[in-house]
Formats: C-alpha cells, sequence, structure tokens
C-alpha cells in the first residue's frame, strides 16, 4: 500500500498533478492541509476528478465526508487523544459507513497500547533518513505486531525493501513525489518497485 500525503503548502497544478497521480494507479491520498478552511477544502476537493474521490482520506474537516463519498478520515496524533482516547460522541454527526479510520503514531508503544481498531496506523521515524551521515538506521520492526502498520518515510527505491523487511505493510510518502520534477513519474517508478516487492511476499 503507497500513502501519498498531502504537501501542506500548495504547489503549482496540485490538483491537476494529483488526478494524473490517481491515473497511474495512486489508491490512497491523505488530504492534510492544515492551513486550508473548511471551503478551501470543498474547492480543493471539486477539482479533484469525481470517480477518484473514493481515493481521498481527509485529515481535518471529517464532515465532509457527509458531502463527498470519500475514502476515510485521518486522526493525526493531536486529533487522536482529543477525540478517542477520551469519552467523545466525536462520530454521532459522521457518515463513515463503509469508510476507513487511520491515525498518526510517532511512538510505537502507544500503537501497541491503543484500543481503537484502526483499519491501518501511520508511524513514523522507523528509522533515521539515510540522507544524514554519520548516523546508523533506527530500526523498528514490526512484523510481530498484529496490526496494519504503514510507514511513514520518504523511501526511494533502494530503501523500500527495508520497510516491508520490517514488517510494514506499506508506506506513507510525501516530499519524496511532490518535491520531484517529474512528480507522476517518479510515483510510477516508485509504485511499479513496490507492487513488485509486494507480489513476493
Amino acid at each position: 500500500m503507497i500513502v501519498l500525503i498531502a504537501p501542506k503548502i500548495d504547489i503549482e497544478n496540485e490538483t491537476q498533478i494529483l488526478n494524473q497521480l490517481f491515473s497511474a494507479g495512486l489508491e490512497c491520498y491523505h488530504l492534510a492541509k492544515p492551513n486550508k478552511n473548511s471551503q478551501e477544502h470543498v474547492d480543493f476537493i471539486k477539482e479533484i476528478d469525481l470517480k477518484f474521490h473514493n481515493r481521498i482520506v481527509l485529515h481535518h474537516f471529517h464532515e465532509l465526508t457527509n458531502m463527498f463519498d470519500l475514502k476515510g478520515i485521518h486522526f493525526e496524533e493531536e486529533q487522536r487523544r482529543n477525540y478517542i482516547e477520551t469519552p467523545t460522541r466525536y462520530f454521532k454527526d459522521l457518515n463513515l459507513f463503509g469508510k476507513t479510520i487511520s491515525s498518526s503514531f510517532s511512538e510505537l508503544n502507544d500503537l501497541v497500547d491503543s484500543d481503537f481498531e484502526y483499519d491501518y496506523h501511520v508511524l513514523s521515524s522507523i528509522f533515521v533518513s539515510g540522507n544524514q551521515p554519520n548516523v546508523e538506521g533506527i530500526q523498528v520492526k514490526v512484523s510481530d505486531i498484529d496490526k496494519n502498520i504503514i510507514a511513514k518515510y520518504e523511501c526511494d527505491l533502494s530503501t523500500i525493501q527495508k520497510v516491508f523487511d520490517l514488517g510494514y505493510k506499506g508506506v506513507a510518502v510525501s516530499e519524496k513525489i511532490w518535491h520531484n520534477n517529474e512528480p507522476v513519474a517518479s510515483f510510477t517508478k516508485l509504485k511499479a518497485h513496490h507492487d513488485a516487492i509486494r507480489t513476493l511476499l
């Protein structure tokens, strides 16, 4: 599974590129735009082809799942603590039938201890990025954990194998795609490599 997280700051022709990424096989896009208000989220989603709406996961303004046929909702860490780990009626007015619910975690212990049954968990800081010289990667193995865990890591073709070796079910990337001069080509290469590895598991 490849999760593509939106760039926090808009880039030129972003929704046009996003439609191309969906056409290239992107199945899960996390709309994480903390600086956009509700109406700006609506306007952004409307620029995406209707047939791709069911691949979009919302980080903010979850109530928009009542307006659009989206893939699901995602809780960032603070949201999770406020709405999931403390008693609330957060879900009362949300139409989440058939939708996914996921959450971000920065600490493995918090993920393991979580009682909520998320469809998948996004774990960051699985190991130190290779672009930091003289730093040995901190590897967090999850193969013994009976949960669907996605690694948030800006992996490339040379490191994605390691992610699966550690027991992750996929990767969540952002800058590796969006900051590339050819984001669609970059994603296509990553997806081809990802799919080839998955067939061997």
